[in-house]
């Protein structure tokens, strides 16, 4: 080189910047590059990993609940694994040995019918007659191998979306060791004395031939037919009553064969009235005299088409209790000649109907109830109790209906049968209708099979809320299922808190809790039975019985209780006394309701969740459950219930609980509607990383939506917060870290920096704890975009591409860029899993081989200083003042960069310019000069009305332009051997000639 430096085009300048350079691509790429993730988790056994880094600290476990295994997952599925990933990776950064061990619930109806669809209805085969041990056998290992199928396929597609857990071990109820435990669980209820048989009540799909819980009910538009109904006063039978009819009203009247009692309210007003005038082929006859409650008596008589009608007198309602009445069908076909009392009920009231409820205790909760509440009197009277089998597994109505036998109420299709007219028409015949219509109301039909179910009288087996719990033997007043449970909700923490209250009630209303299906595929309710002669059952308690049961359980699955031979195999040396075999099944939701028992209790198939001492045990460990806020009456109430009836206390300590999702326009997702988002081709197209942030970006407690749109506006925040990452990796690709910079010797602009970074890092942790992932979200999408690229990136540009490698500047910029990458790329790791991690190996590849394996970043505290803080607010409102006045030079084309300017701002407080006294704010502002004035500002200067006392105007930047850092400054061409750039730029310039790279 001579000694007179060579004219160097600007373009040769930009070779000597400290350009950002990295290999993470501005275009994630993201379905191609997570596969290419997912195998490197693999590859380096990430969980394993994961268990041996957190060994010893307090456990956090989030107990999977169980999805269902029969087909591919959906948007749901995809919200629900993603939060529990979030929660799991969160809790593990925030210090504990978070394990997540992913499960399946594979028994029960849906799997069930899908067989006998698809291998039976659909070939036209004739279903399996269980009778037949082999039969049995043979369609349960059918659904076996259904369920195993569908798990697998389940388990890739939760893997695609970025889960860490244990997916080499996950749980499956129908495993032999979890079938083996169910069948313990139930055994520890029938030895407590809260397991019996009895006969109530309760929900039946006709479809699908089995009792149904409530969880497995919903509740769709129904058109039933109505009827008002008379029922003949026969006691007393004297008086103005002895000609007096009580009037019902119901929509079911294919229940009135089962009708045994009238419901009255004392509350309620109710009157004797006569029909005085009535079209002579009406149904009511002028002269009826007819009680109706006063405040229903006038729409009563307009659908009865009554003209004209008095009332005779009041009737108080707490003196019907003495009043009897006959049944409106009395005599047909030789039956219902029987006294049909008036009795008491809080369920009554005068909103509809007549204010008087037919009470048929064979087909409704609260007819039972009242039935069974004044059982006692009424037999004192000389009243048959005993609750009539009306309508049998089919939906048709039995000989205890007499002269309506065969007809059904629902036929297999689902469909309304014959039922209510043949019922109709004989109360038409008798002279007992009133009147009739039509309704279209909410009314409960299977999910499954999306029929209406009905109420019908089955012997099933329960477990009792309100019986005092027999452990060992010993029975302790008011200690019920229903009292330990209510107290375990108590003391249960409810995210958020409404789901206590949801629980709450209904734990403190539920009825006994029905446990028994007339199935096949399932645990069986796996204990011997001997018939006590009044309906109800001994149950065999022999623990050396119980024990051979659960061993072969263990060894050879709940099949072998269908096998040839059990009872006797089972029974052993008992097998000549008189017990019976139970080949009812259990209800799938005790199936799942027992998972915490073989989960997080059994150290040999769980290693990884041995040891588990909970808070409410005295020590620090914490189980979570998260489900859709549908499982208060489904997960969480079977094992809280469970739990409680054989533990005392529930399984959980935390329940979380997340709303459903919708489409764009918050309608319910339908395949019909065409509005269903797949998580398969939103993978596929955007990858999972979008997916996740959009879960954590919403507001999970509540529905939330999705769609084109919305999504569009996900990968667009995914894109900026990207961005952003992208810029500090390529930016620190010019960073040893043996030149970091102490806090204390930064600048300013990096102490403030910092001091925003431990302000959000108190923000994020808080979050984090409190499962608040859209705090999350949204504090640092803000921090990212508008702290960081477009204040803090922005200014810094010029000092990290231009000053020399020996700047301090540069490299407490650098140094404070580090601090901040580090942070945000764990803070966001649990979110955006892939992308941090990909992003994590490129800053740190000697660090741990996963971001995942850090924990979140502590002692943040200590970049705190508010007072700078509240200095640089001010310099940030002047800040506001330049950007807004160069603007307008920007738009009237007086300047083009803002480097052409050099603002000179009037500061009319003194105060305000000390607080300028040490800034450079041409530097802040990204000018090439500035001057600060105590003068008057001139009537054109720019102000802005919220930072009064400041005004600017804006006149253009004097001196050359230097040809490296774009500058305009007086003091390019003073530096001889570079008189094109500036004196800094020189000084770059000639220290980076002697890093040996030449310019």
């Amino acid at each position: 080189m001579s000694e007179k430096p060579q004219k160097s085009d600007a373009s040769d300048y930009s070779k000597t910047l400290f350009l950002p350079q990295t290999e993470f691509p501005m275009r994630a790429g993201l379905p191609q590059r997570e596969p290419e993730l997912l195998k490197y988790w693999n590859d380096i056994d990430l969980y394993g990993k994961l268990r041996a880094t957190a060994k010893g600290r307090p456990k956090f476990v989030l107990h999977d609940g169980p999805p269902y295994a029969n087909g591919n997952i959906h948007i749901g599925h995809a919200l629900n694994k993603i939060l529990k990933d979030v929660v799991t990776k969160s809790q593990q950064m925030l210090g504990h040995d978070s394990n997540y061990v992913p499960g399946w619930d594979c028994h029960g109806l849906p799997i069930e019918w899908k067989i006998e669809e698809e291998n039976y209805r659909k070939k036209g085969k004739t279903k399996p007659d269980f009778r037949d041990s082999a039969a049995m056998v043979a369609f349960r290992r059918e659904c076996r191998a259904y369920a195993d199928h569908w798990l697998n396929v389940q388990r890739e597609e939760f893997k695609r979306l970025g889960i860490i857990g244990d997916w080499d071990h996950p749980y499956a109820t129908m495993t032999y060791p979890a079938e083996a435990q169910i069948a313990r669980e139930l055994m520890k209820f029938a030895a407590n004395g809260t397991l019996y048989r009895g006969s109530k009540p309760v929900m039946w799909s006709v479809v699908e031939k089995t009792a149904l819980a409530e969880a497995e009910v919903e509740y769709e538009d129904y058109t039933s037919d109505t009827v008002w109904v008379k029922f003949p006063v026969t006691s007393p039978a004297h008086g103005a009553l002895a000609t007096a009819s009580v009037v019902i009203w119901t929509t079911t009247p294919w229940t009135l064969p089962g009708n045994r009692a009238i419901s009255f309210s004392p509350k309620i007003a109710y009157g004797l009235y006569k029909v005085t005038d009535a079209p002579a082929d009406n149904w009511a006859k002028t002269g009826d005299m007819l009680i109706l409650a006063d405040a229903l008596a006038e729409g009563v008589f307009k659908q009865a088409r009554v003209t004209a009608y008095e009332k005779v007198r009041d009737i108080p309602g707490d003196t019907l209790d003495a009043v009897e009445c006959a049944h409106p069908l009395k005599g047909y076909a030789g039956g219902y000649n029987f006294v049909v009392p008036l009795l008491p009920g809080d369920h009554v009231t005068d909103d509809t109907g007549t204010g008087f409820v037919h009470t048929a205790p064979g087909h409704g909760r609260e007819d039972f109830d009242v039935w069974m509440a004044n059982a006692r009197e009424l037999e004192g009277r000389g009243i048959a109790t005993t609750i009539p089998y009306t309508v049998d597994e089919n939906g048709a109505l039995t000989d205890h209906a007499p002269g309506f036998t065969g007809k059904r109420v629902i036929n297999d299709k689902g469909e309304k049968g014959d039922a209510n007219e043949a019922v109709i028409k004989a109360l038409t015949d008798a002279g007992m209708l009133l009147a009739r219509g039509r309704l279209k109301h909410q009314y409960p039909h299977s999910w499954r099979s999306k029929k209406p179910v009905i109420f019908r009288n089955t012997p099933q087996w329960f477990i009792a809320m309100d019986k005092d719990i027999a452990d060992d033997g010993k029975a302790k007043s008011g200690d019920t299922l229903r009292a330990r449970a209510l107290h375990a909700i108590s003391v249960t923490q409810w995210v958020p808190a409404a789901g206590q209250n949801r629980i709450n009630g209904m734990i403190a209303n539920r009825p006994d809790w029905v446990i028994s299906r007339q199935r096949a595929w399932g645990v069986p309710i796996a204990v011997f039975v001997r018939e006590t002669g009044d309906g109800s059952a001994e149950i065999l308690q022999d623990e050396t019985v119980n024990t051979r049961i659960a061993d072969a359980f263990e060894k050879e699955g709940a099949d072998a209780w269908y096998a040839d031979g059990a009872r006797e195999r089972f029974l052993g040396s008992r097998a000549n006394e008189d017990w019976k075999k139970v080949d009812d099944i259990c209800d799938v939701w005790f199936d799942s309701g027992s998972t915490h028992a073989f989960v997080l209790e059994d150290p040999v198939h769980f290693p990884g969740l041995a040891g588990i001492r909970r808070k409410v045990d005295g020590g620090q460990d914490t189980v979570m459950y998260l489900e859709g806020s549908d499982q208060h009456r489904g997960w969480f109430h079977s094992s809280l219930l469970e739990s409680c009836g054989t533990r005392g206390r529930a399984p959980y300590d935390v329940v979380l609980t997340h709303g459903f999702t919708l489409d764009e326009n918050g309608r319910k997702m339908s395949k019909s509607l065409g509005n269903t988002v797949e998580p398969q081709k939103v993978i596929k197209d955007s990858g999972a990383d979008i997916l996740r942030l959009w879960v954590c970006a919403t507001d999970y407690a509540d529905d939330q939506r999705i769609g084109a749109e919305i999504l569009k506006n996900t990968i667009e925040t995914y894109r900026k917060l990207r961005n952003s990452i992208r810029w500090m990796l390529g930016t620190l690709h010019h960073y040893k870290r043996s030149d970091a910079v102490a806090f204390a010797d930064m600048p300013e602009l990096e102490r403030l920096m910092l001091h925003q970074l431990g302000q959000h890092a108190e923000t994020v942790s808080r979050a984090y704890a409190a499962f608040d992932y859209k705090t999350v979200i949204a504090s640092l999408a803000a921090f990212m975009n508008t702290e960081l690229s477009a204040f803090y990136f922005d200014i810094r540009k010029d000092t990290l591409y231009c000053d020399p490698p020996s700047s301090v500047a540069r490299k407490a910029a650098l140094t404070a860029i580090d601090l901040i990458c580090d942070a945000i790329l764990k803070w966001l790791a649990p979110v955006l899993s892939f992308t941090c991690d990909e992003a994590w190996r490129m800053v740190r590849p000697d660090a741990e081989p996963s971001v995942h394996l850090t924990l979140f970043p502590e002692a943040m505290d200590q970049y705190r200083d508010d007072v700078l803080a509240a200095k640089w607010e001010t310099i940030r409102n002047i800040r506001r003042v330049v950007t807004g006045a160069l603007e307008l030079e920007r738009a009237a084309k007086t300047i083009g960069s803002s480097l052409e300017a050099s603002p000179i701002i009037y500061v009319a407080d003194r105060a305000l310019l000390g607080t300028l006294f040490d800034t450079d704010l041409a530097e802040v502002c990204i000018t090439s000069n500035y001057e600060v004035r105590e003068d008057e500002a001139p009537a054109n200067a720019f102000r802005l009305d919220s930072v009064p006392g400041v005004a600017v105007v804006v006149e253009k930047a004097v001196g050359k332009k230097c040809a490296r850092s774009w500058k305009i400054l007086e003091s390019v061409g003073e530096d001889k051997e570079y008189p094109d750039v500036s004196p800094r730029d020189a000084q770059a310039l000639r220290e980076w000639k002697a890093l040996g790279v030449g310019v």
